[in-house]
């Protein structure tokens, strides 16, 4: 079971290395680091929110802590000692609260000056890997395509491949007719297969055929042995040389045999 699941392992590995494209991996990081720049944005975005909402507060707190301080004071002006005590502590009980978001404010405030310095620097590292990556896919894409174009010239190819077989097939099986008429021309002159379209000539005149052109040999090796002998017998070799035609009409004549002419 582990050799098993090891070998499919390797051929799946094998099979996503063949099917990985560095091209389609880069733009997909990227897309990434931009879902978590956009992330990152958003939070800056909340805690933005959040800080002006307290600012809000804060001012509502503060208006109403500045109106009991003027009752307060109207009360005291009227002699109402009571009604100014009570405004005054609920002044106190509203401080309080200010001082707690104000407190919470601050907080606030340093968590987005680091969220928006975070954002600054995440933008700057996207921007860098943008610019690498479109360097990376432009080297990948021109590496492709020279080791393609190589591939081409040296046929090694499956596209040169193909039409290297193709080209073979064809020489192969124009050599194979050729042999085929090659053959058969063979096999008519010599009589074993019978021409269908009336043309073959017959028996007899194959025979004359092949008688003259014996002699015609007989009669070079004549003019030959007469040139290397210093040309004397010239002239009888070319008298001789007008004989081979009429040799098998006479050779005809003497047997009493009909003369077949060539259709």
């Amino acid at each position: 079971m582990k050799r098993m699941g090891m070998i499919f392992r390797a051929k799946a590995n094998k099979a996503l290395d063949r099917a990985e494209d560095p091209r389609e991996t880069l733009d997909y990081s990227y897309q990434k680091q931009l879902e978590l720049l956009q992330k990152v944005r958003r939070g800056v975005a909340d805690v933005a929110t959040s800080r002006k909402r307290l600012e809000l507060q804060l001012n509502q707190l503060q208006g109403q802590s500045a109106k009991l301080e003027d009752q307060g004071r109207k009360a005291l002006a009227l002699g109402r000692e009571d009604l100014a005590r009570e405004a005054l502590s609920r002044r106190a009980a509203l401080q309080q609260q200010v001082t707690d978001l104000e407190t919470q404010h601050q907080t606030l405030q340093g968590e987005e000056e680091k969220l928006t310095l975070a954002a600054q620097r995440l933008q700057a590292k996207v921007d860098a890997f943008r610019t690498k990556k479109e360097t990376i896919k432009a080297t990948y894409t021109a590496a492709q395509a020279q080791t393609r174009i190589a591939e081409s010239f040296s046929g090694i190819s499956e596209e040169m491949s193909d039409v290297g077989v193709a080209i073979q097939r064809a020489e192969d099986k124009t050599a194979q007719l050729q042999a085929r008429a090659g053959a058969i021309d063979e096999l008519l002159a010599s009589g074993a297969l019978d021409d269908q379209s009336g043309l073959a000539k017959d028996d007899i005149q194959a025979e004359l055929d092949r008688l003259s052109g014996g002699t015609d040999v007989e009669l070079e090796l004549q003019r030959m042995k007469a040139e290397l002998a210093g040309g004397s017998s010239q002239q009888a070799i070319e008298g001789g040389a007008a004989s081979p035609q009429a040799r098998p009409q006479d050779q005809s004549q003497q047997t009493g045999r009909p003369r077949f002419d060539k259709q």
